[in-house]
């Protein structure tokens, strides 16, 4: 019986006229799609629950903001390393063309230096912050770490 039917649905696409497979490969797209956006989704609850949990360990108000995309991390991040708010203006720089590039990496190394100074002020290493930078699984084990960070004990 599967094999009637795993047959009928490698004749069904591998129609002549392309269809099928059309149809298969726009039907992976948007899983993959769809994968992905639950990910992402996981993810931005994940680290604003976890910055909402490091502003309340150093006492740094308000919380809530941590759930403001893109910016909200960073805000509390740098009210936690108590370092300028210049580097936050970066943020709408990088939407200006060829200038947008360079602020763009000086946002990034603005923001490993603001993580740095967050993980060391709740009493963890700052070079943790470092680790984001190991291909392909560094975000993972920076996301695990700032969980560690914001909900573990202090040293």
């Amino acid at each position: 019986m599967s094999g009637m039917f795993l047959e009928n649905l490698v004749l069904n696409y591998s129609a002549s006229d392309g269809t099928g497979a059309m149809t298969a490969l726009l039907g992976l797209i948007l899983g993959a799609l769809v994968f992905f956006l639950i990910v992402a989704i996981g993810v931005y609850i994940y680290t604003s629950l976890a910055f909402m949990a490091l502003a309340k360990k150093t006492k740094v108000k308000p919380a809530g903001i941590a759930w403001i995309p893109y910016i909200g991390p960073a805000l509390i991040a740098s009210k936690i390393s108590r370092m300028h708010w210049w580097p936050l203006l970066l943020i709408l720089a990088c939407w200006i063309p060829f200038i947008g590039m360079i602020a763009g990496i000086v946002l990034v190394v603005y923001l490993f230096i603001w993580m740095w100074k967050t993980f060391e002020a709740v009493g963890k290493p700052g070079w943790w912050v470092l680790l984001a930078l190991i291909p392909f699984v560094g975000w993972v084990v920076y996301l695990v770490l700032l969980g560690v960070a914001a909900w573990g004990g202090k040293k």
